[in-house]
């Protein structure tokens, strides 16, 4: 049972909230007849004594900005979470409760953040919460650094989680923690549940080592609680972890998975699957409830989880006192930042946004993707990124913003390392900070390191920017370890992704504006290394039509024989070849198609336009895996793509051995018109 000191307040009450939590997802999970009853029966005592005592929240307000963040990073137990949300006010009934893992509710299997009012971020693939939260804390941050001022604390919130063992087993959550504690990020800590089991059983066997030697080392202030159920000896570990504003912090809490179950306590049969009823009936009793009561919260238990509801009104009344203060100082900074939250950044930004002619000479789309960075980075306050440790191969650098490290958090250019997983992780957790833009950069090839994070953001809905350079066998010598062939495809396979591979620097400029204003769904932008012209609109179609994710670039007829379609770099050899077919009396189209997202959700209309249902005869050209064109090029085309992997060599070597010239392509045209 519950232990607290004798001369703690509200003994008994203390354990029959923690008990309620325990009763309700025993009910919920059995109810459903699947999930994960045993985490939130063991951590059932931390959870309760971080939500009534220390979590500053308003569940009047799920989105109040300076709410402390609790993330479930073990969202497995999300009926930990559920039980929380419900007890404590949110707009989530117990009827929702009882939904569990049910068609339409607002409680599914893991925590989704675009659907459950309080969950902060979607959780349940292990690792990726953690990594969230580095991201909501380096946000907190910089937005303190840059808007806080004397007297006027107006960011001022915390990062809490709940991590666990299987957390702690997966390379993002340490790559994500060895950043953390080399930025100082002390608005962080997470408690971990050290339960000792996992689905296979005992963590004795894979997981032996000494975590908390591993994350001093990490350079996190670390505390251990000997008994989960001692709330006293919790208490002081968040108090101690409170002060330690220099160091993230880790409270590592023996616990006891299905913590009151007679015979699966300690056992793996507790973590994924129901206690079944005969089970849960002497749970209960072993809890001293009521064996036959289902989904039975006392008035009393309630009444004082409800009492976070009339707190959090309160702090949010207290901080809206504090920013009518502020706003009045410095009306300046106020009007910026409830802008920022609003997403509303005007429009000197857009107007910044550089064009480019054919005198700037040849540049690869990364080098102009980097001169746009900078251009629009001054006008865009909450603009933020960097790479994994490509920042000069990436040309993610934003000139003069400074580096944000410890001691300067008002730095704007991130320095991820070599930890392409957590930085998409921790790029998600920036982007779940209202009006924050984060943005990060590596090699498209190594996209397949960071896959999970641009799924979960899709799932969510977020925008984080995902800049992927490097994007062909046309990159060269690095050769094929280096050369994605098969990622673009990945990539465009994701639900909810909006992929743009432009093909000149005024292809990028707008590619930028879309990725900026694009609200639902993150970005990848697909640059090249090699350098590539500008395409000469004073003889071609402006770029502007890449917003629509496809346009006619160039034809020389009203009817054309044939369609030309290309991506990226590609863009520029079927011009060429339109101009051969041209001097050789054949009529043919150009089309750009950086965006088969952004083309999609034009009407039929414009679809039809771009590409006439009559012309049949179709050609798309791209240095990737082919997969995915015969949507657009139909029965009668082909496509030009990689079906192998690359080879070392210089890239305009590779492009011609791989067929990618004038030659090859107008040849392919001239066999598909039977010429």
């Amino acid at each position: 049972m519950a232990k607290t000191s004798t001369s703690a307040p509200h003994v008994d009450l203390d354990e029959l909230c923690i008990n309620t939590i325990r009763t309700l997802a025993m009910d919920s999970v059995q109810k459903a007849k699947s999930g994960h009853p045993g985490m939130p029966m063991g951590a059932a005592p931390m959870a309760y004594v971080l939500w009534t005592r220390y979590l500053k929240h308003n569940p009047a307000n799920p989105k109040w900005p300076n709410r402390d963040r609790f993330i479930l990073s073990a969202g497995h137990g999300c009926m930990l979470l559920y039980s929380l949300l419900h007890l404590t006010g949110y707009d989530l009934t117990l009827d929702d409760i009882k939904s569990f893992r049910q068609w339409g509710s607002k409680t599914p299997g893991h925590p989704e953040s675009h659907l459950t009012p309080g969950v902060e971020t979607t959780t349940g693939p292990l690792g990726q919460g953690f990594a969230n939260g580095v991201g909501m804390a380096l946000a907190k941050k910089y937005l303190a650094a840059r808007y806080n001022r004397e007297n006027y604390e107006v960011i001022n919130y915390k990062i809490y989680g709940i991590v666990s063992d299987g957390d702690l087993m997966e390379g993002v959550a340490s790559e994500a923690a060895s950043l953390a504690g080399h930025l100082r990020l002390g608005n962080i800590i997470y408690l971990y549940d050290d339960n000792r089991i996992s689905i296979d059983g005992s963590t004795d066997l894979s997981f032996t080592e000494d975590v908390v030697k591993r994350y001093e080392g990490y350079h996190w202030h670390v505390r251990t609680v000997e008994d989960g159920n001692d709330l006293e000896a919790i208490d002081t570990a968040i108090k101690e972890a409170i002060a330690e504003t220099g160091h993230p912090s880790l409270i590592k809490v023996r616990t006891h998975i299905g913590f009151g179950s007679p015979n699966k306590q300690d056992t793996a049969e507790a973590h994924g699957s129901p206690l079944g009823v005969e089970e849960v009936k002497l749970a209960k009793q072993q809890l001293g409830w009521d064996p036959e009561k289902q989904f039975y919260i006392p008035e009393e238990a309630l009444t004082h989880f409800r009492k976070s509801a009339n707190l959090g009104t309160k702090w949010e009344q207290l901080w809206k006192t504090l920013f009518g203060g502020y706003k009045k100082e410095y009306p300046d900074v106020a009007a910026e930042l409830e802008n920022i939250w609003s997403n509303n950044f005007g429009d000197a930004w857009k107007k910044a946004l550089p064009a480019f002619g054919p005198e700037s000479g040849a540049m690869g789309t990364r080098e102009s993707s980097g001169k746009v960075l900078n251009a629009i980075a001054p006008h865009l306050p909450t603009l933020i990124g960097g790479s994994a440790d490509l920042t000069a191969s990436n040309n993610t650098y934003l000139k003069d913003m400074g580096e944000f490290q410890a001691g300067n958090y008002k730095g704007r250019n991130l320095r991820f390392g070599v930890r392409e997983h957590a930085m998409g992780s921790i790029l998600n957790g920036i982007a779940l900070t209202d009006g924050m833009i984060p943005y990060g950069g590596t090699f498209l090839l190594f996209y397949d390191y960071m896959r999970p994070p641009v799924r979960l953001a899709a799932i969510m809905g977020i925008r984080p920017i995902f800049v992927y350079t490097h994007d062909s066998i046309g990159l060269g010598e690095d050769g094929p370890t280096h050369q994605p062939v098969e990622q673009l495809a990945g990539l465009r396979s994701v639900p909810n992704i909006t992929v743009i591979r432009p093909a000149d620097g005024n292809e990028v400029s707008v590619a930028w504006r879309v990725a900026i204003e694009h609200r639902t769904g993150p970005v990848a932008l697909i640059l090249t290394r090699q350098k590539i012209p500008v395409i000469d609109r004073r003889k071609y179609a402006p770029a502007g039509g890449l917003e629509k994710g496809a346009y006619v670039l160039a034809e020389n007829s009203m009817t054309p024989e044939v369609l030309l379609i290309a991506s990226g770099s590609e863009v520029h050899l079927i011009l060429a070849v339109f101009e051969k077919l041209a001097a050789d009396g054949k009529t043919a189209r150009v089309v750009s198609m950086p965006s088969w997202e952004l083309f999609d959700r034009q009407s039929k209309e414009y679809r039809d336009k771009v590409f006439p249902p009559f012309i049949k005869k179709r050609i798309a050209v791209e240095a990737a895996l082919p997969f995915g064109w015969s949507k657009y090029v139909g029965p009668s085309g082909t496509v030009v793509g990689v079906t192998t992997y690359g080879a070392s060599a210089p890239g305009d070597v590779v492009m011609k051995e791989y067929g990618f010239t004038v030659d090859d392509i107008a040849q392919k045209a001239n066999e598909l018109l039977g010429a």
